[in-house]
């Protein structure tokens, strides 16, 4: 008798093992569920008074427009505390705090970022600054999604004070 409840006992186990893993892997949720491959999916029509944005980095200029653009801000020492913050915020990781490069996530990129106080860098008119800002190699591509334009002059005056030496220990 013992035998036949342990047996009723393992064999109820099985089966009730049997029909979990069968409801887990092939049961009724994913037999019903749709199957829309992305070729066949069709957006719906966007509601009356909407209008459609896009993530469209702002525009670029042109290598020649961009050497004509003079920073539209004062130098002034609002405009340095406010550039250091975007600076802080969007190019420290990368540049470092001293624009050397060397930044805590800049250090494993290849290549390296620039160092932002370099001569070929201090050579360049702050259109083309702000241009590089833009179209630079590696990840910095990315920052015309992300750094408005108002802010992006901002962080122009903060990297021309950085060449010029007067932010000492990087800030």
């Amino acid at each position: 008798m013992r035998k036949l409840g342990l047996l009723i006992l393992v064999t109820g186990a099985a089966v009730v093992g049997a029909v979990a893993l069968y409801l887990m892997f092939s049961g009724p949720r994913m037999r019903v569920q749709p199957k829309i491959l992305p070729s066949q999916a069709q957006m719906p029509a966007t509601p009356q008074g909407i209008v459609p944005v896009s993530a469209e980095p702002s525009a670029v200029p042109s290598a020649e427009a961009a050497a004509q653009l003079r920073n539209p801000l004062p130098d002034t020492e609002h405009t340095r505390r406010t550039g250091r913050v975007y600076y802080g915020y969007y190019c420290t990781v990368c540049h470092g705090p001293a624009g050397r490069g060397n930044g805590t996530v800049g250090v494993s990129y290849t290549p390296a970022p620039t160092d932002l106080t370099s001569p070929p860098v201090r050579t360049l008119s702050d259109g083309a600054l702000y241009r590089a800002m833009l179209t630079g190699i590696g990840h910095e591509p990315v920052l015309g999604y992300v750094i408005d334009p108002k802010q992006r002059w901002y962080i122009v005056s903060y990297v021309r004070r950085l060449q010029s030496g007067l932010l000492q220990n990087g800030g």
